[in-house]
């Protein structure tokens, strides 16, 4: 979810249900070395605390992701989660996310060094494997649990698969039983029935949720209000729709600034105008805006004629 989820998003899946929100994947080598564009990645909304606070660092230096984890423990993280499951190409290349899962040896050196260097509890993030063959996630939860991982969330698919295919929630499900560690189960739940029935089936503790939740901060609420009280999901209407997209679009301005607010918010309108009612014309005119202002407007001008249709 490396661009998408900023401050910004995290707040607001936060405040439509999720119980906990993580940070995008942060470059630990970036991170020591200062860059800027990193550090900002961690940074929560001025006025809106986030806690617990859950910062995501990549790498594959144990020490480097040793200072970059006690780094983000100064600027406030309250949990630190190591990427072992990207499966972007740039990544692997640098011997980080999915690519440590081809060295087990590497895997307990990082968590056992970054378990030792922070007071916070460090968790996990993995795939099933590198690829059909070579799959070793229950191996890789029994080396977290032993060096002192608190948590480990595991994405039903192998590195090979990329986002291909179905996630593979049996596989899920024997990684949740061969382990005393809490997991989390991920990949493919796009509606709150899915959540429900992958959750029961699985036995996992929780659920992560990540694309399914892009434009549709709600489904973390339609989600919790399914589990624990049995309610019936119910999609938001259009004047709801409009509220939070503006509010997104706002915080996104605010946070990032004038130029790089309007640039980032133009996904995230396209995602909350899927299935709408002229929303390709708008997507359009969206991504040509380079007006803040301008794209308020054209937000405000797409959701009018919606709004109108539901009163006539």
């Amino acid at each position: 979810m490396a661009g998408v989820t900023d401050a910004p998003f995290r707040y607001l899946a936060r405040k439509y249900g999720a119980d906990m929100a993580v940070s995008e994947m942060i470059a630990s080598q970036a991170m020591v070395r200062n860059v800027g564009k990193s550090l900002r990645m961690s940074d929560t909304l001025a006025d809106k605390p986030e806690t617990p606070l859950a910062v995501q660092i990549a790498g594959g230096d144990p020490e480097v992701l040793s200072e970059a984890a006690r780094m983000n423990v100064e600027r406030g993280a309250e949990i630190i989660d190591i990427n072992m499951g990207c499966p972007v190409k740039k990544i692997v290349k640098g011997q980080a996310g999915a690519a440590l899962l081809r060295d087990e040896a590497l895997v307990a050196r990082i968590i056992r060094a970054v378990v030792a260097a922070v007071a916070v509890p460090v968790t996990v993030k993995i795939r099933l494997g590198w690829d059909d063959e070579t799959r070793n996630a229950l191996r890789i939860a029994a080396i977290a649990q032993e060096e002192g991982a608190r948590l480990l969330t595991v994405h039903g698919r192998t590195r090979a698969q990329m986002y291909r295919g179905s996630a593979d929630w049996d596989a899920i499900a024997q990684v949740k039983a061969s382990t005393a560690l809490p997991v989390v189960g991920n990949g493919d739940i796009t509606d709150a029935e899915d959540a429900a029935a992958k959750w029961r089936a699985s036995g996992v503790d929780a659920l992560m949720i990540g694309r399914g939740a892009m434009g549709r901060p709600w489904l973390f609420r339609q989600i919790d209000e399914l589990l624990r009280y049995g309610k019936q999901p119910q999609e938001p209407g259009v004047a709801e729709r409009y509220a939070i997209a503006r509010e997104h679009l706002q915080l996104l301005l605010d946070f990032h600034g004038a130029v790089s607010g309007n640039r980032l918010a133009r996904k995230h309108l396209a995602w909350y105008t899927r299935g709408l009612r002229g929303g390709a014309a708008f997507r359009d005119a969206v991504n040509h805006s380079e007006d803040p202002l301008g794209t308020l407007q054209l937000l405000d001008d797409f959701f009018a004629p919606l709004l109108e249709a539901q009163t006539v």
